[in-house]
């Protein structure tokens, strides 16, 4: 498995112009295959999303890497992830930031991943079942926030929740989905497009 991974890293992620080298470790750190059902194992380390149940998947490596390497992590930050799914993408973020807060609206999807990021020794990444368009206001403001499910627009509680100086890495839109990077400083919010995605749409609480 660990050859698969360096060349999932090599073939799939850096050869696409990822080059921030703390990414591609942590890339090749967490084992992909620990975060997808018993029957994707042979996929796991492919250049595609897999499914993960609920109608829920786990992402493409590729795009784990790039909305991780969009973020601009140095290690001291506190991360806000809104779509726990499999664990995955907090894994990588547990190795570059200081703190990772994931919320799963889906519990068995947040139960598991929490099990499972235990197990594998993720002792950074706290997980919460709930609604993702409240965020995780008693533990605001985050550095930074990532969103791996897709809103028809970034919900204006994350973005008051985002730190000034903080970065928002999102896909946004229903049908056409655009990742976008949201960077705030004081009153002042920035937003670039940065490519073309699509992912599993982003839903309310009941």
């Amino acid at each position: 498995m660990e050859r698969l991974r360096e060349q999932m890293v090599t073939n799939q992620i850096s050869a696409r112009g990822v080059t921030d080298e703390r990414v591609l470790k942590a890339m090749s750190t967490v084992e992909r295959h620990r975060f997808v059902p018993s029957y994707e194992i042979s996929e796991a380390y492919n250049d595609h999303p897999l499914p993960i149940g609920h109608g829920q998947t786990i992402s493409q490596p590729y795009i784990v890497a790039l909305m991780s390497e969009l973020c601009e992590l140095r290690g001291k930050e506190k991360v806000l992830e809104i779509g726990t799914g499999s664990g995955y993408q907090a894994a990588v973020l547990s190795l570059l930031a200081d703190k990772v807060f994931t919320i799963e609206i889906i519990e068995s999807l947040g139960k598991s991943a929490e099990a499972r990021l235990r197990e594998l020794g993720y002792d950074n990444v706290h997980v919460r079942i709930g609604d993702g368009y409240k965020g995780w206001p008693e533990e605001a403001p985050f550095d930074r926030i990532i969103l791996t499910a897709s809103p028809p627009q970034i919900p204006q509680s994350l973005i008051d929740q985002l730190a000034d100086g903080g970065i928002l890495v999102s896909p946004e839109g229903e049908f056409m989905q655009e990742l976008v990077r949201i960077k705030k400083s004081g009153k002042s919010v920035i937003k670039e497009s940065v490519t073309y995605v699509r992912f599993v749409p982003m839903v309310h609480g009941r």
